[in-house]
């Protein structure tokens, strides 16, 4: 096929590819992720706002797009990056193709790239700002690059959070959980409300938390999201206020925003941690879980005698939990919930609703 468009990273280097999907010009910060499915998941994934991913297993799209596999309504990443895109792919409970499922949504897509000599790259200079475009200008393509404001120093919860307070029930006499939406991924909410039949309270990102306590819910839960967790002052605030009121669990964005309001510090990693094969050891028990990951940032070890670092990260020694038992809280940095990947951690829910 034509190599009719091109992605050029902020580092200068460029790539001359096919475009699919949505047939327009997006800026965002490039990431890869190494799972071999789940690009659906991925996709409508809300930690991934204003990123464009790049899929490391060559052939993408072959099981097409379905209606249960999304984990919201829309797609947060921006773009996609693919060596191979399948236009005809084939699974029984496929509803159509990749490449028409990015069109409606407004997702630009480029094919034909040498994704091993990418990932390379960003492994090397780290995750940067990137533009994806039909236009080869070289110069203006750098200039839109410098002007696009890079990762650090963004908060995008506000951009990824739900718009109201709303409810999912379970059975009247069932424990409810408050949900701080960052960027909530559906699975999270399926999983608490359908396999630990807890009714659950869903709020935006900002909710005051004097509004938490009128609710009075037995236990709070802070969710993924997209952004740099330091730059959400407002969500550090108001968990502050919450720490020691009801038990909290935090997940991804939700661990790093927990760490921070107990006075821990974050910072962001080289090119993060994204795919469903990421070895992650329990220091009490020295038991290693395969777990499912998403994050740019990462939460900085230091001494704290309130709180205990309950998990690291094998592949670099990276924090990947904590736990303060005098607050009655702990979060972990992976995602127990998956979707896609392993559910080594999924244990973590019932530990939760074992605090509440």
């Amino acid at each position: 096929m034509d190599k009719n468009c091109i992605l050029y990273l902020e580092n200068g280097e460029s790539f001359e590819g096919t475009s699919f999907g949505f047939n327009g010009e997006v800026l965002g910060e490039i990431v890869f992720n190494t799972s071999m499915t789940g690009y659906q998941e991925i996709l409508t994934d809300p930690s991934y706002h204003s990123q464009i991913v790049l899929m490391t297993y060559p052939h993408i799209g072959n099981y097409g797009i379905n209606k249960l596999d999304r984990e919201s309504d829309i797609c947060f990443a921006k773009g996609l990056i693919v060596r191979e895109n399948c236009f005809y792919p084939s699974n029984y409970a496929s509803d159509e193709s990749l490449d028409s499922y990015l069109k409606k949504n407004k997702v630009v897509g480029i094919s034909g790239i040498d994704t091993r000599k990418l990932v390379r790259i960003i492994r090397g200079d780290g995750s940067q700002k990137c533009i994806i475009s039909q236009n080869k200008d070289l110069k203006k393509l750098k200039n839109k690059v410098d002007e696009y404001p890079s990762m650090k120093g963004r908060d995008l919860t506000l951009n990824a959070t739900c718009e109201k307070i709303h409810k999912i029930s379970a059975a009247s006499n069932s424990k409810t959980i408050f949900v701080y939406d960052f960027g909530c991924k559906r699975n999270i909410l399926r999983i608490l409300n359908q396999e630990y039949n807890l009714n659950l309270v869903i709020g935006p990102s900002d909710t005051d938390p004097e509004k938490v306590k009128e609710i009075n819910p037995d236990g709070i839960l802070l969710s993924n999201g997209p952004g740099d967790p330091a730059a959400a002052l407002y969500a550090i605030e108001n968990i502050k206020k919450l720490i020691g009121y009801k038990p909290i669990f935090g997940i991804c964005l939700g661990h790093q925003l927990l760490s921070l309001a107990l006075g821990m510090k974050t910072f962001k990693l080289k090119f993060g941690h994204r795919g469903g094969n990421h070895p992650v050891m329990e220091l009490d028990t020295k038991k290693v879980e395969i777990t499912s990951q998403n994050h740019g940032f990462a939460v900085k070890e230091e001494d704290n005698e309130d709180i205990q670092v309950t998990h690291i990260n094998l592949n670099d020694n990276t924090v990947e939990g904590i736990e303060s038992k005098k607050y009655k809280c702990f979060s972990v940095q992976h995602h127990p919930e998956a979707s896609p990947g392993p559910h080594d951690s999924k244990k973590y829910f019932k530990k939760f609703i074992e605090m509440i």
